[in-house]
């Protein structure tokens, strides 16, 4: 029997929701871990932008957001796409795009020499602050069980608290932190986050979850 194929990358955030998503379907891929410092061609050959998830089901699916959506409207068992409203769906737009770029202007500094550090910190902590509102009194961000938009946001939000640690322990968003906390100690976030060796053509197939 032959599977969709997902090329990912442990630690990458994108590849992260993707494989949530898929675990939480209950779907299987074959899973084809990349090497981001010497991608395979084969990888290149499917989706010459080389960036991962990228998903090989029929057709080329090349968007982290587009697999999560191609594997729950497939299958959904936790009924993440059912709390999904115009302001879930407007929480993962400001995570791809004013949260992502600031996180990375504080990530990778050195990159933007031009621009303060501090400030863009200070950005991707403005939004902290609108997730950890929306948690308040609740262990998920639009009530008692995850959606959609817990599995898409979560993965930056842990690559944001890892930029510094004690900084963000630091902070006083503790729904943001328990939030994390809680993912961070979860089978599930343990089960996308098994270590694969970099895959190259003629290995045996890996099955994913």
């Amino acid at each position: 029997m032959t599977y969709p194929i997902l090329y990912s990358f442990r630690r990458c955030p994108y590849a992260m929701r993707a494989r949530l998503a898929i675990a939480s379907s209950g779907l299987t891929v074959e899973l084809r871990e990349i090497l981001l410092r010497d991608k395979a061609p084969e990888f290149l050959a499917t989706s010459p932008k080389g960036t991962v998830p990228v998903l090989i089901a029929g057709n080329v699916i090349e968007e982290s957001y587009d697999v999560m959506r191609w594997a729950l409207e497939q299958s959904d068992p936790e009924n993440l796409l059912t709390p999904m409203t115009k302001a879930a769906y407007a929480l993962i737009e400001q995570t791809d795009g004013p949260f992502k770029t600031a996180l990375d202007r504080t990530k990778y500094a050195v990159r933007h020499p031009d621009l303060d550090p501090a400030e863009s910190r200070a950005t991707a902590a403005s939004f902290i602050e609108k997730l950890d509102t929306q948690l308040n009194g609740k262990p998920w961000l639009f009530g008692d069980e995850p959606s959609l938009a817990d599995l898409a946001i979560l993965p930056f939000v842990r690559q944001f608290a890892r930029t510094d640690l004690d900084w963000w322990d630091a902070q006083p968003f503790t729904h943001a932190q328990n939030w994390l906390a809680a993912f961070k100690a979860s089978d599930r976030f343990a089960s996308i986050m098994t270590k694969y060796t970099p895959w190259k053509s003629g290995d045996d197939v890996v099955l994913f979850p």
